[in-house]
Formats: structure tokens, sequence, C-alpha cells
């Protein structure tokens, strides 16, 4: 288990909108009394049949809170029930925070997206591009096409290498760049060692890009990054309990993680190896994992974005850059895509995915086009949908990756059951 759980920690990154048929908006708004109850029998459903231990969702729509309610516990050794204050791992959903950092150096011309990342960051000059072995096991490489660019990392079209391939796999577990005691610094060094797994701009693969993000943060700002999120969006936006961290004085609202088995059954994940990170300051502080935070700091986060870059009188981005962010980035020509298409009918843009069609059947996640989202290795997740106004946010500590298929489950009871276009459901 202690290998599974470290093998997920690299990984984990306005106009008006049409929606398909069940999902138009109206005055009265999408979450009426009727989806309140729907998507309170749906978590209580999967706490009372321990799919997972805890559950907590908060929901706003239209500047305004239409749901919250927490199920089951955030601790079952402890009975310390999920609430409210609860902090989680968000893994992966630290992506967007680091996404939002970089674009605010966007707007002040410190960049631009098609710069090569190698005048920011020289290590990544001169990449080489692995090719396959020779017939004596040796490794072949060539010079990479083009430069890796801005724009590649943070689309995660750099050609990063993973660990699909068993000799760069064993090359990224010898460069051991996420070892917490690495800076950010170190880190990126490390990554910018490896050869290439394809050419940039060839393929979507999920990676280091996000942690690459956060060094040119610190380059381009000349702030160590945790500084620079505390500055910028932390502080501004009121998320008083969102830090790698977790301070002393709030462990007791700290989550347990919790393992389902092949047999359905959940243990606990020793807090040796799902809080280590957590509980003291390592010298990393990753772009693309690593965060903790509350259902209500995390919202505040997803508000601001759908209030196109503010919340309240706190302005964190120009409407026209969130606008550029929540828009496809991957050209149609760009087909190898991992798996990213078992998201539903989606693009990416700059640090989450980009829902650019409805579900095209009942099977694929629900949501309205122009949505824009991202969700965390503990089955974690949150979106932004402008057409709806809405902003949602789920936390859960569940390992692996959403077995129970929490997500389609939870979108479902807010937008109601996948009906085909031009299905009128009578």
């Amino acid at each position: 288990m202690k290998k599974l759980i470290i093998s997920f920690l690299p990984l984990f990154v306005f106009c008006s909108f049409p929606l398909f048929a069940q999902q138009k908006t109206n005055t009265n708004g999408l979450v009426d009394k009727a989806v309140k109850k729907r998507i309170d029998s749906t978590l209580k459903s999967l706490i009372d049949d321990e799919k997972t231990a805890g559950l907590s969702a908060l929901i706003f729509e239209k500047g305004k809170e239409v749901y919250f309610n927490a199920f089951g516990l955030a601790d079952r050794e402890a009975n310390r029930p999920m609430d409210r204050q609860t902090i989680v791992r968000i893994f992966s959903m630290t992506k967007p925070v680091t996404g939002v950092a970089l674009m605010t150096l966007y707007e002040k011309g410190a960049f631009r997206l098609d710069d090569p990342l190698s005048k920011y960051l020289p290590e990544f000059t001169h990449m080489q591009v692995y090719k396959g072995v020779d017939e004596n096991g040796k490794m072949v490489l060539e010079p990479a096409k083009r430069p890796i660019t801005i724009r590649d990392i943070t689309r995660h079209t750099a050609g990063f290498a993973g660990n699909d391939i068993p000799a760069l796999a064993a090359l990224v577990k010898e460069a051991d760049a996420f070892n917490p005691n690495n800076t950010l610094a170190q880190a990126v060094e490390k990554i910018a060692s490896l050869p290439l797994q394809f050419h940039p701009g060839d393929e979507w693969l999920y990676g280091p890009s996000v942690d690459v993000q956060a060094r040119l943060v610190e380059i381009l700002s000349g702030k160590p990054f945790g500084q620079y999120l505390q500055e910028m969006i932390f502080d501004p936006l009121g998320m008083k309990h969102t830090h790698y961290m977790v301070p002393e004085k709030d462990r007791a609202k700290f989550s347990a993680v919790y393992f389902r088995g092949n047999d359905g059954k959940l243990s606990r994940i020793p807090d040796d190896q799902a809080s280590s990170f957590y509980t003291k300051n390592w010298p990393l502080t990753p772009g693309g994992w690593g965060l903790t935070s509350t259902l209500d700091d995390y919202s505040r986060f997803a508000r601001m974005l759908v209030n196109h870059g503010s919340l309240g009188k706190t302005r964190i981005l120009k409407p026209e850059t969130v606008k550029l962010m929540a828009t496809n980035q991957l050209p149609d020509t760009l087909t190898k895509r991992s798996w990213l298409p078992g998201k539903g009918t989606v693009g990416f843009g700059i640090d989450f995915a980009v829902r650019t069609g409805p579900p095209i059947s009942k099977e694929q996640n629900n949501g309205a086009t122009g949505e824009f989202f991202w969700d965390g290795a503990a089955s974690t997740l949150f979106w932004v949908d402008p057409a709806n106004e809405i902003t949602a946010v789920l936390f859960t500590q569940l390992f692996p990756y959403d077995p129970i298929q929490l997500h389609k489950k939870f979108r479902d009871a807010v937008y109601g059951a996948y009906t085909p276009p031009g299905d009128t459901g009578k």
C-alpha cells in the first residue's frame, strides 16, 4: 500500500455557453429543494453502504450558498464526524491554484504563453526525446523538434517522462525529483535532466508540468512559491485554512485517509504514510499537489473563478485571463490524450479540464458545456459552471481514485439523469 500512495504524489492541475436539455437555466435556479434532497440521498447512501468513510459538499449558485451537508466520519477510528471545518488533502486540486498564481504574473507581462521555457529556466535548453532502445539495451535519443513552451507546461503537452515506458520509468525513479527534501529548484533540475517521452506538443500526458510552473513563479516573482501563494491568493481570498503543512492547532480537524480494497472493505492508511508530508515544513512546495484545504476555503477560490476573477472587493485575475484559462488549449490535431477522454467530452485549458460538449451517453460524467474542473487523487472534486453560475466542491479521502463512481453520482444528483439530445423525457 505504501508504494501505491507514494506513486500518486507526483500526479495529483466569460461568456455564456449552451446547455443540453436537462440543464437549461431558469429564474428559480438549478439547485432547488428537489435537487438538494437528491444530493442528500445520494451522498447518504454512499455512507450507509460503506463506500467511503466521510463525504461533504458545498455548492454556490448565483452568488448564494444553495447546498451544504456532510455525512459519515472524517476519522472513523476516533468517531470524529466529517464537517464543514474538516481539513483534507486536495492533491491535484493544487494545480488550478498554481495556474492562477502563474497567470497573475502573466497579467503583469512577465512572460508570454508561447515563450520557450528555457528563456526563464535554462536547464530545459536542448532537450532530448526518447526513441527506444537499441539491440544492446542502450537508450536511443534524438533532439526535440522544438522547445518546450510555457503553454506546454500549462496544458500537459511538454513531454515530461511518466511511468509507462520501463526505461524512462527507471530514470524517473532514480531522479527522485519529488523527494520532500528537495527544493523546487532541485526538483525541476532533476526533471530537466531526464529525456522527454515525446516531442513537445505531440501528446497530452499528465505529469510534473505544474511543479515546473511553481518554480517558474519563483523565478518570475523572486519569492518562494509558498509565500507567493499566501500573499497573492490565500490572504486576499480569506483562505485561512489552506496550507502545505497543517498547523498544530488544526491537526484535530485533519481527516484520515482510507483505502477501498477489491473486497469493498475500507482500511485506514497509516498516518505516517498519509500525513507525513503535511505535518512538517519540508523544503518541497509542489505546484501539482501537496495543499490541504477546507470546503469553504476552496469554495472561495472556485467562486473567484466563476465571478470572472474576483470575490467581493478582491480581484485576483482579470475576466479575460479567467476566460483564457477556461478555454481549451488543445488543438484537434492532438489526438494522443492518455486518459483525458475518460473525463468526457473535454479539452484542457490552463490547469484544468474544459468541457467542450455535453455527455454523449449516460455513462459519461454529467455537466454543462463550458464548465471547467479538476479533481484530486483522494477522490476530491471541484467544478465551475459559468452557464448556471455554479461552483461545487466535493470532499472525501478515499484511495484508489474514485473507485465508487462518486463523481458521476454527485454530478447526476446535481444536474439530473442524462437525457439524450432531443429527448424530452416524456
